[in-house]
């Protein structure tokens, strides 16, 4: 346990810290006025945004600013709100004692001090900082969880990109700043060809990697941040361009299907090729106010069924209506 002494009289600080250390407290640091505290504590935060410090015995009455406006200040800053403040002081006037807890003290002790009350004081209120850090561990841990378990029920279970689910998420939010910002929304839609037929050929552990090997050669074409690609359902995906205009969206669509043909995955079973090949079907629109974001859909699909029917392995585009 770490413990600060603020005082600007450096034989109180001796005192206290000696008789701290006598208890088996031997992490004591030492302030002589409330500047040098603030800027010990500020050192001593952690990557997790906690203090190092684990109590502060504070003086009232020290120049430039007393201990009652150093604690308004911790207790104003999150950091440091759980860091427990015993006061210490010769007053034991009612109204500095009550603007001292006002301001955020845990509890006090006066001068001189007696050794006996200062570290039972010390003790019940370490007891109180050891279980504020195990329930603010505990948060941590249910909110990494939770996280966790958000972020699985927005992937796919077998190729690890998104689900529909949260592709529908993401469409909306995309398909709004768009219009909001009057910037074109591309949207790609992909199929990979004969893929029953695939299955029924070479049986569905080797589907189940073709998904997954599929699903990345699509992913390593999209370089951008707000580039997203998702499982749409069985062996189709979809593809969500910002910012990306008819000509982006047909090059990108064109590097997805030779990234696919590239992975030389054999499929005797197509009549497109030898090998595992995708159709992909393209739209772009700059969405007007009266427009939902079914249209770009409906056209991308549409592109994809014209790219099955002319013949599979190729890209075909569609006009936004």
């Amino acid at each position: 346990m770490k413990i600060l002494v603020v005082d600007d009289s450096r034989s109180q600080t001796m005192l206290l810290g000696g008789i701290l250390r006598g208890a088996g407290y031997e992490d004591i640091v030492e302030a002589h006025d409330a500047v040098s505290a603030l800027r010990i504590l500020e050192e001593g935060v952690g990557r997790n945004g906690d203090s190092d410090v684990d109590l502060i015995l504070m003086d009232i009455v020290m120049p430039e600013m007393d201990g009652i406006e150093a604690t308004k200040r911790l207790k104003a800053d999150e950091r440091f709100r759980d860091v427990p403040v015993i006061m210490v002081t010769v007053r034991d006037e009612v109204a500095s004692l009550e603007r001292a807890l006002e301001a955020g003290a845990n509890d006090y002790i006066s001068k001189p001090v007696n050794r006996l009350e200062l570290c039972a004081r010390v003790r019940s209120v370490l007891r109180l900082k050891e279980e504020i850090d195990r329930r603010k561990a505990r948060e941590r841990e249910l909110e990494a969880l939770t996280e966790r378990l958000e972020q699985l029920s927005n992937q796919d279970g077998l190729t690890s990109v998104s689900n529909r689910r949260r592709f529908e998420e993401v469409y909306d939010k995309e398909w709004l700043r768009a219009r909001r910002d009057n910037m074109p929304l591309a949207l790609l839609m992909i199929d990979i060809d004969f893929f029953k037929a695939f299955n029924d050929t070479y049986g569905h552990l080797r589907g189940d990697c073709c998904l997954k090997a599929v699903a990345e050669a699509i992913c390593t074409v999209l370089k951008r941040p707000g580039d997203f690609v998702a499982r749409f359902g069985g062996e189709e995906f979809v593809v969500i361009l910002p910012a990306t205009d008819e000509t982006g969206a047909l090059a990108i669509a064109e590097e997805i299907r030779e990234n696919v043909r590239s992975l030389d995955i054999e499929h005797a079973s197509s009549t497109a090729a030898d090998h595992i090949t995708v159709s992909i079907g393209a739209a772009s629109v700059t969405p007007r106010v009266d427009q939902g974001g079914k249209a770009l859909l409906l056209a991308s699909d549409g592109a994809l069924y014209q790219a099955k029917t002319n013949g599979r392995n190729r890209v075909e585009k569609r006009e936004v209506l």
